[in-house]
């Protein structure tokens, strides 16, 4: 095990022993936003994968393909159809009226969605932030289906 392998398992074990307070910052250097429902075990295991993830590399494109196919096989829910992708020029800006007020969303240059200072990786979660349900993103949008039905 060279050093920088060695550095990665330590900071991995001492994950454990760090106060919630202190694990937030190491999380939001790897992730965009914060899991809605955290546990203890799901904040230090995807922490963990990062931090091995850096000094390892990820799965190969074709390795994760395999896994995510092998899933999808075996798996007992039933997958709806797969979406549309919708693809943003970086700096489209979506509005909608909602609740008496314009929302606006801007496309990051990442293809992510800023809306009032956070960022979000679907328009379903924006639309979740906005209206406090779920909806579907793009329907909520006006970009399939009935737009906007309230």
């Amino acid at each position: 095990m060279n050093e920088k392998q060695a550095s990665v398992a330590a900071q991995i074990a001492a994950l454990s022993s760090l106060p919630i307070a202190e694990l937030w910052p190491v999380w939001d250097r790897y992730f965009n936003s914060r899991p809605i429902n955290p546990n203890r075990a799901f904040i230090e295991s995807r922490i963990a994968y990062k931090m091995q993830e850096e000094v390892f590399g990820g799965l190969a494109h074709n390795t994760r393909q395999r896994l995510e196919a092998i899933g999808a096989k075996h798996s007992k829910i039933k997958l709806r159809a797969r979406p549309r992708d919708i693809n943003f020029a970086p700096g489209t800006v979506l509005l909608r009226e909602w609740g008496d007020r314009e929302h606006k969303v801007a496309v990051t240059a990442d293809g992510l969605f800023e809306y009032e200072g956070s960022t979000f990786k679907s328009l379903t979660a924006v639309a979740r932030q906005i209206t406090g349900t779920h909806w579907s993103g793009p329907l909520f949008f006006g970009l399939n289906g009935k737009a906007g039905a309230q």
